[in-house]
């Protein structure tokens, strides 16, 4: 089978690798990308090193053409630009799966939304997410992922054709699920890392469960089966996003509330807006998204914000 992944980042470059073993495959970045011309003129990057027949482009057409499944794995806030410059090229009969975690922080719209807003050609489309990072998965170490698409036959096909015993693919039944599952364990691994940051680790077991159930309240508000906040694309996601030294999400937080610079990409930033928002559309009472937004983007001061992560009207646990 031909595969294109479009993006050149850990993610996107590890699965375009990973997969050569059994496909022919072809990696696409954008011209002038600093990672693209890394792995052009070295062949490998800090995770990896390339397989001789990885093919290599930054012509999007051609990239395209090469393949009828095709893998994108970017920034989340960065689809609907990509998604709309692939309108411009014939796409029908293709299945896009979209290896990203994120909600679009102006609209408050699933990726999947975003996508079909942009590409209104018949193309099939699904999302692949869950837990795992590009470090265990080069050392070796195997994990459990998630595919859904509101076709089931579509995650069938994915899963039948791109499991394997390193990366065991689950098949999802509720796409609203896992896709705000999958986006809003990014601000629970913000969260996690605030606490880890001010010496309060102890409570992120606290924050698991609280979390878990916070997102399984708006999950069923928009729609979806909120028993997916419990599966592989929120809860199953915990450990990597938590507590891994992988985590970027989590390092953001750690270094948001000890004023320290982190320059990697942190997904749950920018999803965090949608989910308050979102929250504010349905109804749904969501105080630890709401803490991490009014420290980020509201200046409240970390020693009295995080007090307030489980601030909510004492009722019972699981009181709907």
């Amino acid at each position: 089978m031909n595969l294109t992944v479009l993006g050149c980042g850990r993610w996107g470059t590890f699965l375009a690798g990973y997969h050569c073993a059994r496909n022919d495959v072809m990696l696409w970045g954008r011209p002038g990308s600093r990672s693209m011309m890394t792995l052009q003129t070295e062949r490998k990057n800090e995770y990896m090193i390339l397989p001789d027949k990885l093919r290599l482009e930054t012509d999007l057409g051609r990239a395209l053409n090469f393949a009828e499944m095709v893998i994108i794995s970017i920034s989340a806030q960065q689809l609907r630009s990509l998604a709309a410059q692939l309108q411009t090229y014939p796409l029908a009969g293709k299945t896009f799966i979209l290896c990203m975690k994120g909600i679009e922080a102006e609209s408050g719209k699933r990726l999947t939304q975003v996508f079909r807003e942009e590409v209104t050609q018949p193309v099939k489309l699904a999302v692949w997410v869950g837990p795992g990072h590009v470090q265990d998965f080069s050392a070796g170490i195997p994990n459990c992922m998630v595919v859904d698409s509101d076709d089931p036959a579509v995650t069938e096909s994915i899963v039948e054709g791109l499991s394997s015993d390193l990366i065991r693919l689950y098949k999802g039944g509720d796409l609203i699920g896992t896709e705000v599952g999958a986006a809003a364990k990014n601000v629970i691994g913000i969260a996690a890392g605030m606490l880890d940051g001010v010496g309060y680790t102890s409570l992120k077991g606290a924050l698991m469960a609280r979390g878990a159930r916070e997102i399984a309240r708006l999950i069923r508000a928009m729609g979806g089966n909120e028993l997916s906040a419990y599966g592989l694309c929120h809860l199953g996601d915990y450990e990597a996003t938590l507590f891994s030294a992988h985590s970027h999400n989590r390092l953001f937080g750690e270094c948001f509330v000890q004023g320290k610079p982190c320059n990697y990409l942190a997904e749950g930033a920018a999803t965090v807006k949608a989910l308050v928002r979102l929250g504010e559309i349905y109804q749904v009472d969501l105080p630890i998204c709401k803490t991490v937004y009014c420290m980020l983007y509201e200046g409240h001061p970390v020693d009295q914000a995080l007090p307030t992560l489980f601030a909510r009207s004492v009722k019972g646990e699981f009181y709907i």
